[in-house]
């Protein structure tokens, strides 16, 4: 199976109104920006799409949302369930939804090993014929699949791409070298974006691109396009901001950075509670301080 997913690919929020009820028209909106951005695609209810705190319904309702919102650009579904069974009862949604793809996440609440990750992997592949891009993130989800996992999933032809989240730099090369081009390598970290993409990422799964759509997009062409002086230049202006995207308060961060650029609001569902005192403080320094020295793109 052939899915040439490259480039930049949002992990968009989902935005909320301040009671909590979805508001899908301004999450239209934000695809909108994206997409006027440069960028190539969507992954909409990953972590900071809130997918967890979305009841079912409410996720189709994103996904036809963003697929009307998207255009030709593939939107790729979020999959992130408590069992396998629950997670395929969602891909029937995607799919209905329109999806062009899933980004596939281990079961949440437990924590599976390496055997049990791979075979709910395999279990909801084994359910569509939708190509999977696999979530790989053992900093959040305590199972790490190694290159040489990979390599025993090589077989299910529609999983055809791997986010890496290991926050290990080294990651994309083992990749590359223990399983060739076999799978399409996604950045999934944002402060190790320059690295990922020198070192064989093909797109990046990208946070701060929500809020700073334009500098995401021309920071990734520069890197894939081997200019690394400019590159270095402009990564060093993004990097206080991408610091964001891995604290573990990264949903409130980047939805506060939303609302100060114009690009969204910072509601959020609880239990997470917007920003106040001295972390709101901290990020609406990084932002504006962003600001004031924006680059002339």
């Amino acid at each position: 199976m052939c899915a040439e997913w490259a480039g930049v690919y949002p992990a968009l929020m989902t935005e909320f109104k301040e009671d909590g009820a979805l508001n899908l028209e301004a999450t239209q909106r934000h695809i909108q920006s994206c997409v006027d951005a440069g960028v190539t695609g969507f992954v909409m209810l990953g972590t900071l799409g809130e997918n967890t705190s979305l009841y079912d319904d409410e996720k189709e309702a994103v996904l036809t949302a963003a697929v009307e919102a998207a255009g030709d650009l593939p939107v790729l579904s979020g999959v992130a369930e408590f069992t396998t069974d629950m997670a395929i009862d969602h891909v029937r949604r995607a799919e209905r939804a329109g999806c062009e793809g899933l980004m596939v996440l281990p079961c949440m609440v437990y924590s599976q090993d390496q055997r049990e990750a791979m075979t709910h992997f395999r279990g909801v592949a084994a359910a569509t014929d939708l190509p999977i891009m696999i979530y790989n993130n053992r900093v959040a989800y305590k199972v790490d699949l190694t290159p040489e996992s990979f390599v025993q999933l090589a077989n299910v032809e529609n999983i055809v791409a791997v986010k890496e989240s290991s926050h290990d730099s080294r990651r994309m090369t083992d990749m590359v070298n223990v399983c060739g081009d076999r799978y399409r390598l996604f950045c999934g970290v944002d402060d190790l974006v320059l690295e990922n993409v020198l070192f064989g990422a093909v797109g990046w799964v990208a946070g701060l691109v929500n809020s700073f759509p334009r500098e995401s997009v021309r920071l990734f062409e520069l890197a894939r396009d081997g200019k690394v002086d400019e590159a270095v230049e402009l990564y060093r202006w993004f990097m206080p901001l991408l610091h964001l995207d891995v604290d573990v308060k990264l949903v409130q961060m980047i939805k506060l950075a939303n609302q100060i650029t114009g690009e969204g609001s910072e509601w959020v569902r609880g239990p997470r509670l917007a920003l106040e005192g001295e972390e709101r403080w901290m990020v609406t320094e990084i932002v504006e301080t962003a600001l004031a020295n924006r680059p002339n793109l």
